[in-house]
């Protein structure tokens, strides 16, 4: 094999803008059950396909396993082209494949041997639901996953004389020690630990809940369960019993000197009969 042939048969280099990433993401993730298409535009620098910008593919045949460009899609394309990328070509197509990983099915290489079939064009394919993509491309004769792929910023890598942008007056952090100390020490805290954060949380519901069984407790009328006697019987409740050390007590109290006034062994006065057997014997003894 000659070094030539070796130059056509090796992989070519891939650049694409990270704009155009998040467009193609974007796009695959709001049909999350079927596929999703578009064209992918730029052109060949240096020996290396840079990819600048995308057109959604409107009005493609979708389906969950499958997408297929329409004559309404094509139209659509080259309308959008025509319009915003004149000086750009088609180098290349996207479509989704919603939960079943990156790879070329039959009907993918199908319709990229019959619609992309330069040596220059690729195919991007993205999982929306493994956030898992890669791109695939002519090696030779035969399509191959690409492995050299880069990524870039437009918004990074600017010259400062391309930016039209005035040169800052007053920034003089550093020459002001007391800003660069502030600084240092923001730098250097840490935060909090999350087990720290769970603690708090807990505790500030434990104090919220114990503080709403306080009120609760103070405010609404409690009920105090009370026992009683059933008759088992009849099913009526039973009068409690009266004491009966009380009951006595209240009746001696209420005639104390209801019994006869005679004088017992406990030394209480003597009865009438007695008395008057006392004057008698006095009297004799006079």
């Amino acid at each position: 094999m000659t070094a030539k042939s070796k130059m056509k048969a090796q992989a070519p280099t891939l650049v694409i803008n990270s704009d155009v990433l998040r467009r193609i993401r974007q796009h695959a993730r709001s049909q999350s059950k079927t596929e999703v298409c578009g064209v992918l535009v730029g052109c060949e620098q240096n020996g290396r396909l840079e990819i600048q910008a995308c057109i959604a593919g409107v009005n493609a045949a979708q389906a969950g396993t499958h997408v297929t460009f329409t004559q309404d899609t094509w139209e659509h394309i080259y309308k959008i082209k025509d319009k915003e990328y004149p000086d750009e070509r088609i180098i290349g197509w996207y479509h989704s494949h919603p939960g079943f990983g990156v790879f070329l099915s039959d009907h993918d290489t199908f319709i990229h041997k019959n619609f992309f079939s330069s040596p220059q064009q690729v195919a991007w394919v993205y999982d929306p639901h493994s956030d898992e993509e890669g791109c695939f491309g002519w090696v030779g004769s035969r399509i191959e996953r690409l492995s050299r792929i880069a990524v870039s910023d437009p918004r990074g890598g600017e010259a400062a004389e391309e930016t039209g942008k005035p040169e800052p007056m007053s920034f003089q952090v550093e020459d002001d020690p007391a800003a660069t100390g502030h600084e240092d020490s923001g730098a250097r805290a840490r935060p909090e630990p999350p087990w720290v954060q769970w603690a708090v949380s807990i505790l500030w519901s434990l104090s919220i809940f114990a503080c709403g069984i306080i009120v609760a407790w103070v405010v609404f009328p409690r009920k105090v369960p009370v026992p009683v006697f059933v008759d088992p019987q009849t099913g009526r409740i039973l009068e409690p019993l009266p004491d009966r050390s009380s009951t006595d007590s209240g009746r001696h109290n209420e005639n104390p000197n209801g019994v006869s006034g005679a004088s017992d062994g406990a030394g209480r006065g003597p009865s009438a009969p007695a008395e008057n057997r006392l004057k008698g014997e006095n009297g004799q003894h006079r």
